[in-house]
């Protein structure tokens, strides 16, 4: 009796966890070098009224300057804090006693890309070279999990993103600078035109280019799980130019924002989908902005913002606390019922992300590790 009590329990207990949770869909972006000093404080007024960082000072002031820390940041951020800060999470205010840290030492791109995505800050990977990643990372662990084969897709400006995910090996769906999309659709062969006949200011496709076409992607072939990789942030930082940053982060949250209408207005996606938005580094402070690595201690000062069906709405946390950039890639399998393993040290996931009853039954993984080394 008392063993048929306990099957009737741990029953009751999976029944419960699966009726929550609601995750279908995953939706994962990233703002390449974005600091968190912009993303909760706004518009840094000292960098703007400096000619040396700010052509237009007059114009930049008037679209993003402020008198307070939350009118700037809403300016800047509009989807982030009146969407996202509503209805969702923003973790990383260290004004607020809540961090979000890189846990490599590097704290620069491929390095931070990998530790987002594997779990594992890998000493080795230690240069922004085009090395394929020996690391198993948790898209294509997802890639292989009943349901979920052939539907995650990854959009990146950034021409490295094929060798951090291993292309080949993963067997996810990857569009990356100037790649083309395969499709009969009118709108991506429109897309795959003009990003062949425009300027690129940054050497790489600009970023509205990356985003459209995962958009597009996403109406044709409804992927269950999508990245998209922007990076206008990092390049227009590390060229000094303050106003062209933050111009660039305004209009990544400006498509953040129609890719949530489309995935509210969509039958597909509508309160099935997760969305995840975090950075691969911070940078410095004052003239150190234009900067980051190792020899800067901001750089490794990063954020994450998250709103779904499965997260509480929090809003900012201001919890007294401290996450690594290495727990993302356990969250993300966890938002859609995986427990990620792989054949090297895997962070644990974020605990607030998703409550403690959706996490008592994990679906097991079907996946073999094969030779990823």
């Amino acid at each position: 009796m008392n063993r048929l009590m306990g099957v009737c329990f741990l029953l009751t207990v999976f029944a419960n966890a699966m009726a929550q949770h609601q995750t279908e869909n995953l939706i994962i972006v990233t703002l390449d070098g974005m600091r968190w000093q912009e993303v909760f404080g706004g518009a840094d007024t000292t960098l703007i009224k400096n000619p040396r960082y700010t052509k237009d000072i007059q114009g930049t002031n008037y679209l993003f300057g402020g008198s307070t820390a939350q009118e700037k940041r809403t300016k800047l951020f509009p989807f982030l804090w009146n969407v996202v800060a509503r209805e969702g999470q923003l973790y990383g205010n260290r004004k607020l006693g809540n961090y979000v840290n890189n846990a490599n030492p590097y704290k620069f791109s491929y390095p931070g890309y990998n530790e987002i995505f594997t779990g594992y800050p890998d000493t080795a990977v230690n240069s922004n070279d085009k090395v394929l990643n020996r690391n198993t990372n948790v898209l294509e662990f997802i890639n292989k999990q009943q349901g979920y084969q052939n539907r995650v897709a990854v959009f990146a400006t950034w021409d490295v993103f094929p060798y951090i995910f291993n292309k080949e090996r993963s067997g996810i769906y990857m569009n990356a600078d100037m790649d083309t999309a395969q499709s009969a659709n009118p709108a991506m062969k429109l897309i795959n035109d003009m990003q062949l006949l425009t300027s690129k200011p940054i050497d790489v496709r600009p970023d509205i280019f990356t985003y459209m076409a995962a958009r597009e992607y996403m109406k044709v072939y409804q992927p269950k799980v999508l990245y998209i990789a922007l990076d206008e942030t990092d390049d227009f930082a590390h060229n000094g130019m303050y106003d062209q940053y933050l111009r660039s982060a305004n209009a990544a949250d400006r498509m953040i924002a129609d890719l949530w209408s489309y995935i509210q207005s969509s039958a597909y996606y509508a309160n099935k989908t997760t969305l995840m938005i975090t950075c691969d580094h911070g940078r410095g402070e004052k003239d150190n902005w234009v900067d980051h690595g190792d020899e800067i201690a901001e750089s490794g000062q990063v954020w994450i913002a998250a709103m779904g069906p499965d997260s509480a709405p929090i809003g900012e946390a201001s919890s007294n606390q401290t996450i690594y950039q290495k727990q993302l890639a356990a969250t993300f399998a966890s938002l859609l019922g995986f427990e990620f393993t792989a054949n090297h040290p895997v962070g644990f996931q974020i605990a607030g992300i998703r409550s403690a009853v959706q996490q008592t039954v994990m679906a097991k993984p079907v996946y073999n590790t094969g030779n990823s080394k």
